[in-house]
């Protein structure tokens, strides 16, 4: 994105926009693919720690408890929008606790590509949602999920063209959602309780296009797929950049205490509204969690510092990188560093052993 350094200028309002908020310069996705983050983040524990089925597209049981459950019990409405027949009601079972998930018209479901383009249609449905006193009269929560880019890169007519390579395509279309997710800014900062409402922007996962030999997006947790954007403006919080790592462990704890209810204690996470106001950030190791399915065993990811550890195959392989020096984690330093290897495995076996596991409700195939 322009304002972490990218050249291009593909996405003009949400920079405007961001040297209005804290900006979190490393910030961490849950995992590499929506089917594992967006579970995470909506409960605030790691994807391997929730009951669920073991195939890509998961599916996760009403036993899971989100925190928009806790939100409905104060009565605290939570709303959402989509645009991908995954995130449909029901489907996956992200819906838990909210009052209203909607879906854009018009989307169909294939499980091998996502040929839609759809923001368009998901702004004037997020401020159709929005205008609703009854809802926006009292405190609420509302996630809408934006999904261009996603797989197809789409060409479009009014933008800037970049070139015809996939990712001069992506950031064409990264140029287009930023166009429609600033409408939708621009209607929230007319609105009675702009002043009150802290806005939070990031996403779910990252893209690849060649690095480590990959191409969009899941099955590993190197930082082009798991290293994103975030960004939260909130009242009387001043504008600065936070620079230490932040994961979207934190988000739920976050939400919750921003709407005035008590942070459960046993999760992993932390608030992040102190900060949000001022107090100085303190440093915390992040975990990137991908969880075993039908396509891949489980990879972790343990950032502390500026190291980090890979964990392969249900930890049968390591992979240890220095991001400060190596952002692209091309220097495997397993074999020439073992001294900081051995310590950051024993830090990484010390955090995993904490995760709690996770039902699996069957799918994962049985490999010869």
């Amino acid at each position: 994105m322009p304002w972490a350094g990218y050249a291009r200028d593909i996405a003009p309002r949400l920079t405007a926009w961001s040297k209005t908020a804290t900006v979190y310069s490393r910030a961490y996705s849950l995992s590499s693919s929506t089917s594992k983050s967006v579970p995470g983040m909506l409960s605030g524990r790691y994807p391997s720690e929730l009951t669920r089925t073991g195939v890509f597209f998961t599916r996760y049981a009403d036993e899971n408890r989100f925190f928009c459950e806790q939100l409905g019990e104060a009565s605290i409405p939570c709303v959402a929008a989509h645009a991908h027949a995954y995130l449909g009601k029901g489907v996956a079972g992200f819906d838990q606790g909210f009052s209203v998930w909607k879906l854009v018209p018009g989307i169909t479901f294939d499980p091998q590509t996502d040929p839609h383009i759809t923001s368009q249609k998901l702004t004037p449905l997020a401020i159709e949602m929005l205008s609703d006193k009854k809802l926006t009269d009292k405190p609420f929560f509302a996630w809408f999920h934006f999904m261009d880019p996603h797989d197809q890169y789409k060409r479009h007519e009014d933008g800037p063209k970049f070139g015809g390579k996939p990712r001069d395509l992506y950031d064409e279309e990264v140029h287009f959602a930023d166009e429609w997710v600033g409408k939708l800014l621009d209607f929230i900062e007319k609105q009675p309780w702009a002043s009150k409402t802290a806005l939070i922007l990031t996403a779910d996962h990252g893209e690849a296009f060649g690095e480590h030999g990959l191409t969009r997006h899941a099955f590993e947790v190197y930082d082009v797929l798991v290293r994103v954007p975030w960004m939260i403006k909130m009242p009387g919080a001043k504008p600065r950049v936070i620079d230490v790592a932040r994961s979207h462990i934190d988000l739920a704890p976050t939400v919750v205490d921003l709407l005035g209810q008590p942070v459960d204690k046993a999760l992993p996470g932390k608030s992040l509204k102190p900060e949000l106001l001022g107090a100085l950030p303190e440093a915390r190791d992040v975990i990137c969690d991908l969880p075993q399915d039908d396509f891949n065993k489980r990879r972790r990811a343990l950032i502390h510092e500026n190291l980090k550890l890979i964990a392969f195959e249900n930890d049968q392989r390591f992979e240890l990188y220095r991001l400060d020096d190596d952002p692209s984690e091309t220097r495997n330093l397993a074999k020439s560093d073992p001294a900081a290897l051995k310590a950051m495995v024993a830090r990484y076996e010390a955090a995993s052993s904490t995760l709690t596991c996770g039902k699996v409700l069957g799918g994962i195939r049985k490999k010869d």
